[in-house]
């Protein structure tokens, strides 16, 4: 317990920092479940999309297999050396309970969907096409589970951060002022006993002393007689 000083003004002050501990548990305590919330749907829908991304580019694997079965290598390499689509990435963020989740999104040079093949069909293979056609049509969710994958990063580290401001209130600050407090309180009320206790001797020595003079004075007459 640190030391503070036993007075009312310090009691007070103790008080108002325990009402605002208190109110920030609470606040922090909410943020965090919501957090958690947040971040439980997302890792939800991150293993949808893993899952989905991984049989897609399992999928155009096994095709760029029977294109390279029926094709050259030469003439693969012929087919993908010059592009005709461009592609880039706007990046942006949401705020999301103060978390900045970043948010994807693809742009294309053109919107014709046969610029994605760059080469001419006339001398390739239908499984090569099947091939540009599966990655083209992945690339969307690849690009999406990347999102996903870096906002769950982001907000676990918000949850963990915030998980240790609630425990640091909880079992640190806000027991450390009612500590403050039950002290304060204890030694203002020893202080009010000592004062009343005080009082009351003081006032048993003047009814005392008054006792002795009232029994003095019938003496002192008796004398003067």
């Amino acid at each position: 317990m640190a030391t503070v000083n036993p007075t009312r003004m310090e009691l007070q002050r103790q008080k108002a920092k325990l009402a605002t501990a208190s109110r920030g548990h609470k606040l922090l305590k909410d943020k965090r479940d919501e957090l958690m919330r947040e971040f439980l749907d997302l890792v939800r829908e991150n293993r949808a999309l893993r899952e989905k991304v991984e049989k897609g580019i399992k999928e155009a694997n096994k095709n760029f297999v029977m294109a390279r079965s029926t094709m050259s290598a030469e003439a693969v390499e012929v087919a993908f050396m010059a592009s005709k689509q461009e592609v880039s990435i706007d990046v942006s963020s949401k705020n999301v309970m103060s978390v900045n989740i970043p948010q994807f999104e693809i742009k294309t040079r053109t919107s014709d969907a046969n610029d994605i093949y760059s080469y001419g069909f006339a001398f390739t293979s239908s499984d090569l096409d099947d091939a540009v056609t599966s990655l083209s049509e992945l690339q969307q969710d690849m690009l999406k589970l990347a999102e996903v994958e870096k906002s769950c990063q982001l907000m676990a580290a918000e949850i963990e951060k915030t998980r240790r401001r609630v425990n640091a209130l909880e079992h640190v600050m806000i027991p450390s002022y009612q500590e403050n407090i039950k002290y304060i309180s204890m030694k203002l009320d020893e202080n009010e006993r000592s004062s009343q206790i005080r009082l009351m001797k003081v006032k048993d020595m003047m009814l005392e002393d008054a006792h002795h003079y009232k029994d003095k004075a019938p003496e002192a007459v008796v004398d003067e007689v």
